[in-house]
């Protein structure tokens, strides 16, 4: 916090007890990044903000949640973005059209979260990530029979930390009436210990 930025991240958490099993198979894949990496489905991916931003933030998820209704997810099979991207992943058979919604919604580039994104927008649930061919190989084969669902209620706020460990700073349920509105404005001093505590 001393450098007065944050590295955050947009996500649906996938539930137990498939966030656990999917980040114990990415572990085992050899992933050494899975265990600080908490199962999911990202909205925006990791994204640098000032610190003095994260009110203006904060309420415009709550905006985006209290405008949004639970839909049903499920996860089935896999896929790869490789050649591009040494990617393995866990593909979103249904409810990727309300993710895809919900994360043009989170990344409004009106809003303190808009940016542009390196790739289009596909959600999926990564397995591995940057590890040997073969090893993705076998993530791609042992997972191509996976499947999971859950009914997705909202999705939640995450801050990596200096040691690379990404931790959930809020949850944001859908349709729970949203907070009073923040707007956008300068940079100015914060009590960086009352950010973090809100």
């Amino acid at each position: 916090m001393g450098t007065g930025t944050v590295t955050l991240g947009v996500s649906i958490a996938v539930p137990e007890p498939y966030g656990s099993q999917l980040q114990q198979l990415r572990a085992g894949f050899g992933d050494a990044a899975a265990y600080g990496i908490p199962t999911h489905v990202t909205l925006v991916p990791p994204t640098e903000a000032e610190t003095c931003r994260l009110p203006a933030i904060r309420a415009h998820l709550d905006r985006v949640a209290a405008g949004f209704r639970s839909f049903p997810m499920r996860l089935a099979g896999t896929g790869t973005f490789r050649p591009v991207s040494p990617v393995v992943f866990v593909k979103v058979a249904e409810g990727g059209a309300g993710c895809t919604r919900l994360q043009g919604e989170v990344r409004d580039p009106a809003g303190p979260l808009g940016r542009e994104l390196a790739f289009p927008y596909h959600p999926h649930v990564t397995v591995a990530h940057g590890i040997s061919d073969e090893a993705m190989d076998v993530a791609y084969a042992s997972l191509a029979d996976y499947g999971a669902e859950w009914i997705c209620d909202g999705f939640a706020l995450y801050e990596q930390g200096s040691d690379g460990v990404w931790r959930k700073l809020r949850e944001y349920p859908f349709g729970h009436g949203g907070a009073a509105a923040v707007p956008s404005q300068a940079c100015s001093p914060v009590d960086e210990t009352a950010v973090r505590r809100s």
